[in-house]
């Protein structure tokens, strides 16, 4: 007795013994349905799917946003509040360095940017800016390891003696 695929179904073919007909029988081969294996292939390749594909959970990103000096002592002599709005004091750049981060755009007291690009790798915002002064436009890239809520550091790629704290100031 032999069996030959049909179908979903398998039949048995008996063998004619000395000039007989050959007998057929057949059988169902219906397999079950295991919902818990076919649940647990479909999560296997979900998460494959989001490991290849370098999605993962986001974590809240860092809010970088806000008025920066380089002390926190200067902010009422760097950063003025008007109409809403935080700016510049006239003579900002004698009492210290620092910046203004909102939403897409960084401002500087001589250069306005727009961020074109942000990146966070751990700690680090990676910023590309274009930016324009009186003089020329350019590209930047800024990067900001933060280091609490409060205190971040503009750190310069291969040149870790450069970085520099900057401190949010309130409003």
């Amino acid at each position: 007795m032999r069996r030959l695929p049909r179908g979903d179904m398998l039949r048995e073919v008996k063998t004619a013994d000395e000039g007989r007909p050959a007998q057929l029988q057949s059988e169902p081969t219906m397999k079950t349905f295991d919902l818990s294996k076919a649940l647990t292939a479909a999560a296997s390749i979900i998460a494959v799917v989001i490991l290849l594909s370098g999605a993962a959970p986001v974590a809240n990103a860092a809010d970088v946003n806000g008025a920066w000096a380089s002390n926190l002592e200067v902010c009422n002599k760097v950063f003025v509040k008007t109409a809403g709005r935080v700016a510049f004091t006239k003579n900002a750049d004698l009492h210290g360095s620092g910046f203004i981060i909102d939403g897409n755009g960084v401002r500087g007291k001589l250069a306005n940017c727009k961020i074109k690009t942000r990146k966070q790798d751990g700690n680090l915002v990676r910023l590309i800016a274009s930016c324009a002064t009186d003089v020329m436009l350019s590209d930047i890239e800024l990067t900001l390891k933060v280091i609490d809520d409060n205190k971040i550091a503009r750190v310069f790629e291969g040149m870790p003696e450069l970085e520099t704290p900057y401190y949010r100031c309130p409003q």
